[in-house]
């Protein structure tokens, strides 16, 4: 639950407030005047303020801006008398996020404090889903039903409602982040926030700031304060995605937040209390990485604390069908085509392919296919692979189970493409020189080159 700091200079009053927000759930802090509140704020972590207007030695609004220099995200809320209305008032035009008269009713002060927390949460949910405009709300589920996908799927049902860390193992597209966010929605944090960051897309030197915050001032352009995806993600799930990637320098202050549940932003005096699962994820070979130097062996186990491996696509194919459909019912939702179906020789050829991007590049597959079909059946000519793995990867994807004609077809094709290529290479891209040497006009080059889906 939610730690609240009541400051309160009136002993009966702040007895009263414990009591009562305790019976709730709540840990409470209590302090007696507004300089001990500021105190408190600096050096534990607290998630609302609860203060009167008027205190010895520093008073209400004092607390209020305090509270906003450490956290501009934290709610406070002002208890005041009624002859000091105006200045509450103006007070929550400095960002108070509301006040309330003496004497008060608890039942309508515990209202005031739910409504803040989820205020608080929709806020920090609102700058997530800014930093990431293209992630969809919705997310698809898991499909499959092979046995390697199935257990996964146990295993993360078994581990998420425990705090664990989870370190998530597998190639590139088959779907990492996916189950993260699935062991999020399973957890007993799901009612907070899910921040995932990809450490391998962001400069080294900017990092750091991504993920512990900086205070304003700290480096040039830092113009105001930054909460890190740690402070953001407060009571939820962070999701270290490529966390191999990450610099030897980073892995150290990882560590220590991990160890001690404690960040420190860039220009930072003291530390930050936060409380997050992490859940990791990499496509590298860790182990080596530690054998290598690559990757720090403390936190490597740190990490490492309950691995799950996600199984490449090629190796349950058998959930290739089904997720073949799903993909061709959402994009013909999203597109607005009258696609309804895959033929069975389309579908052998997708089945005999040799996914390298697994989930991921045959969901792009589908999405192209689903443009490029002018009629509701997706045929193999709506597929091209060769662009991306290569003229080795096209042949595994010919067909099997269909007529000798439909084979030979397709072995022209690789043939003629294969043979393209290289007189392209040789002529430095020159189609005129190229007709010459291939002995066939420009244009029907020209029309191979396109039905092929030959790059220049």
């Amino acid at each position: 639950m939610e730690t609240i700091l009541v400051i309160e200079d009136k002993e009966s009053m702040a007895d009263m407030l414990k009591e009562t927000l305790e019976s709730e759930g709540y840990e409470v802090i209590s302090a007696m005047d507004g300089a001990e509140g500021i105190t408190y704020l600096k050096e534990r972590k607290i998630d609302i303020v609860l203060t009167d207007l008027k205190l010895p030695d520093k008073d209400g609004i004092d607390v209020l801006k305090a509270s906003k220099e450490e956290n501009q995200l934290r709610p406070v809320i002002l208890m005041t008398a009624y002859g000091s209305i105006e200045k509450a008032v103006e007070a929550m035009k400095g960002g108070a996020f509301d006040f309330i008269t003496k004497p008060f009713d608890t039942d309508y002060l515990l209202m005031l404090i739910k409504r803040a927390i989820e205020t608080q949460r929709l806020i920090t949910e609102n700058i997530l889903l800014k930093e990431e405009f293209a992630l969809k709300v919705s997310l698809p589920r898991i499909i499959g039903k092979s046995e390697g996908i199935v257990n996964v799927a146990q295993i993360v049902q078994k581990v998420a409602p425990t705090k664990t860390t989870v370190l998530l193992l597998g190639e590139s597209g088959t779907g990492k982040e996916l189950f993260a966010r699935a062991l999020h929605n399973l957890s007993n944090c799901k009612n907070y926030p899910f921040v995932p960051i990809n450490c391998a897309a962001i400069p080294r030197e900017l990092l750091e700031s991504e993920l512990f915050g900086h205070e304003k001032g700290s480096f040039t352009g830092a113009d105001t304060k930054k909460l890190g995806k740690f402070e953001l993600a407060d009571k939820g799930t962070i999701f270290l995605d490529e966390v191999g990637d990450m610099d030897l320098a980073l892995q150290s202050k990882l560590l220590r937040a991990i160890e001690v549940g404690e960040i420190e932003r860039v220009g930072a005096v003291k530390p930050v209390k936060v409380d997050v699962r992490i859940v990791a994820a990499s496509n590298k070979d860790l182990e080596k990485a530690v054998e290598e130097k690559a990757f720090r062996e403390d936190l490597y186990y740190r990490l490492n604390v309950f691995p799950i491996k996600i199984p490449p696509l090629r190796e349950r194919k058998e959930d290739i069908p089904l997720i073949v459909e799903y993909f061709i019912n959402k994009y013909c939702l999203e597109i607005k085509t009258h696609v309804k179906s895959i033929s069975r020789e389309a579908l052998d050829m997708l089945m005999n392919y040799h996914w390298k991007g697994n989930v991921r590049e045959l969901e792009n597959a589908i999405e192209r296919a689903v443009i490029l079909c002018d009629s509701e059946v997706i045929t193999p000519e709506h597929f091209v692979f060769s662009k991306q793995h290569g003229l080795e990867s096209y042949e595994k994807s010919l067909p099997s189970g269909v007529t000798l004609e439909s084979v030979a077809k397709r072995a022209l094709k690789i043939a003629e493409t294969k043979r393209i290529v290289e007189v392209l290479k040789d002529t430095r891209g020159n189609k005129t020189k190229a007709a010459e040497i291939l002995q066939v006009s420009y244009k029907t080059l020209l029309t191979k080159i396109k039905d092929y889906g030959i790059e220049a």
